[in-house]
Order: C-alpha cells, then sequence, then structure tokens
C-alpha cells in the first residue's frame, strides 16, 4: 500500500475558472507494481480507502476490492482517489466530474501511468469514470460504470436541490451539524427504495401523539446523525451540485463499456442506462438488475456486482499473464 499527495499546479483551473483551495491531491495505491492498474471510485461520501480505512475499519467497498476479492489486490494496481474538495473544505466551489477526471490524471501523470486497465466506477465514481473516458480516450482500456448514466436525471437533481438549501439554510442560522443530519435523512429516502421501508417498517404502529417519531422516522434519525462530522455543508453542497452538472456525449466514450443498472434506482432511471448502452460505440455487457435497495444496490448487491466485475477484469489476466505472474 502507497498513500500518495500529488501536487496540484499552480496554474491549475476547474473549468469554472476556480482555483481548488487544496494543494494536494490524496490517493492510494494498492498491490502489486507489475500488476494492471485498475482505478476504483465510489460516490460523494466515498474517497481512497475501499477496502480498508486508515483507522483498520472496513473501506466503503471492502467486500469488493482487497487480496481474493473480485478486484483482487494481490494481482491488480488498485488506485483510488479522495474527491475533491477535501473534507475541511469552508467555500463551496463549482467542480464537475470532468474536472475529478483531470485530477485524476496528474495522479496517473505521477505515477508514471500512461495508460489505465481499467476503471470502475458506481454513483458518482461512474460519472468521473465516463468524463474520464471523454477526456482522456487514449488513456483508458476498460471501464465499468455501475449506477450512473450519461446525464444527471432532472427528478435527481430536484432532491438533491432540496438537500442543498437544507445545507444552505443551516450555514446561514449556524446550525450546520443539524442541517447535514437532515440532509441525510431526506438523501436516505432517494437511495432506497419504497418496498425496502414497507419491508421493515410496513408494520411499525403510530406514535401516541401528533408529532411524536414513527419508527421509520427513528431510522432515518439515526442515520442523520451518524452522518455528522462525515462532511462539511460546503462540500456536501460542492459535490451534490458536481453530481448534477454530469454529462457526457455517449458516442465519444470509445473505450470496452460495461454498464450495470438497477431497476428499482429512482435516482438513476434505468431507462438513461438504456439509452446511455444504445449510444455509446464499444458497449460489451448491459446487466440489468432488480433491487430492494435501489441506487444503494451497489454497496448492497454483492453477487450482482460480483459476477458482472469478474467477467469485466477477466481480460486484464488474459492481457498480461506474466507481468502478472513476475
Amino acid at each position: 500500500m502507497r498513500d500518495l499527495a500529488v501536487v496540484i499546479p499552480d496554474d491549475f483551473r476547474l473549468v469554472s475558472g476556480e482555483r481548488l483551495a487544496a494543494v494536494h491531491i490524496r490517493a492510494r495505491l494498492i498491490g502489486p507494481a507489475a500488476g494492471p492498474l485498475v482505478v476504483v471510485g465510489g460516490g460523494i461520501s466515498a474517497g481512497r480507502c475501499p477496502d480498508v480505512t486508515d483507522a483498520g475499519s472496513p473501506g466503503w467497498w471492502a467486500w469488493a476490492v482487497g487480496a481474493a476479492a473480485v478486484v483482487d489486490t494481490s494481482r491488480l494496481r488498485v488506485l483510488a482517489l479522495d474527491w475533491l474538495p477535501g473534507g475541511d473544505q469552508d467555500e463551496i466551489v463549482t467542480v464537475t466530474p470532468t474536472d475529478q477526471a483531470r485530477l485524476l490524471a496528474l495522479v496517473l501523470d505521477a505515477l508514471d501511468a500512461p495508460v489505465v486497465d481499467a476503471f470502475v466506477g458506481a454513483s458518482y465514481g461512474g460519472c468521473v469514470g465516463m468524463a474520464f473516458a471523454q477526456a482522456y480516450p487514449e488513456r483508458i482500456e476498460r471501464l465499468v460504470v455501475i449506477s450512473a448514466a450519461h446525464r444527471a436525471h432532472p427528478a435527481a437533481t430536484a432532491w438533491r436541490g432540496v438537500q442543498r438549501r437544507i445545507l444552505s439554510l443551516g450555514l446561514a442560522s449556524g446550525r450546520a451539524d443539524e442541517a447535514v443530519a437532515l440532509a441525510r435523512e431526506l438523501a436516505m429516502t432517494t437511495y432506497r427504495t419504497a418496498e425496502e421501508f414497507d419491508l421493515r417498517f410496513g408494520s411499525g404502529e403510530a406514535p401516541v401523539q401528533a408529532g411524536g417519531d414513527y419508527a421509520v422516522c427513528d431510522y432515518l434519525t439515526d442515520r442523520g446523525r451518524a452522518y455528522v462530522g462525515a462532511t462539511s455543508p460546503q462540500r456536501w453542497i460542492t459535490l451534490s451540485d458536481s453530481l448534477d452538472r454530469h454529462r457526457v456525449v455517449p458516442e465519444q466514450i470509445h473505450c470496452a463499456l460495461t454498464l450495470v443498472g438497477f431497476t428499482t434506482d429512482r435516482l438513476v432511471p434505468i431507462e438513461d442506462i438504456r439509452a446511455l448502452a444504445q449510444r455509446v460505440p464499444s458497449l460489451e455487457r448491459l446487466v440489468e438488475a432488480t433491487s430492494i435497495f435501489g441506487h444503494d444496490a451497489f454497496l448492497k448487491e454483492r453477487e450482482v456486482v460480483c459476477d458482472v466485475l469478474e467477467t469485466a477484469l477477466a481480460p486484464l489476466f488474459v492481457a498480461r499473464p506474466q507481468e502478472i505472474a513476475a
């Protein structure tokens, strides 16, 4: 394992023309030097620790990334980044997935790695992966996109817009922690499905008095409180807005592409993923699956995701068997 702090050049500007407050991109590289290079990216809460955190607890995708996992760090070089702006961000900046792709290119340059053998991106990571494939077609061989399409759907923008207004209100009123918790509660209702809420809380009784919490409300309150401290309101606003700025031209994605969509995902409707599949020139596989977990299925549906990744990454082991063995 190798932690990286790659310097952001003084002349680096975001697509908006703004500058980042950060001076480094923080990344982590795991795996053998001779292995194929695989970039892994997740949602806006994900970062450079997909397998295990600095504290030793499981990372955000620990069942998918690690030694002997489907993204096998004993055979693959796995690179993951902390999405910028960083966790200490106290200003709102305009960052696009293309900006994140340009930052990834800086990390690859620092590693003297001209080409990514595969990029595995889920949710926001899928948006960044598509942006990278469009901006740097000569630097990527394969792309796996899970729970992301070529655009932000207007309904998803509507939900995220309400979250951002909650966060802005919290900043203006000096109640930032409460705003983060409440915005997270709302976000959870968009990540999951009505079917899951019905299975878990459908038989719950009403509180004695009006204004009391129902069981499902207690669950959401707990999820909101647990998220306080995970991000600042400014960073959440920035990255949430970044999701809504996502646009790529499918015809400009020329690498081998695998797409995974979940039919119950309300943030990324399956119709958008089907439209993307119809327009890209090098589609290898479109997988449609159902899940009670909706958009969060990429974090929950291990069998589906592992089957897809095993098939999509298999050519990496065929292409360079001698290097991998070494």
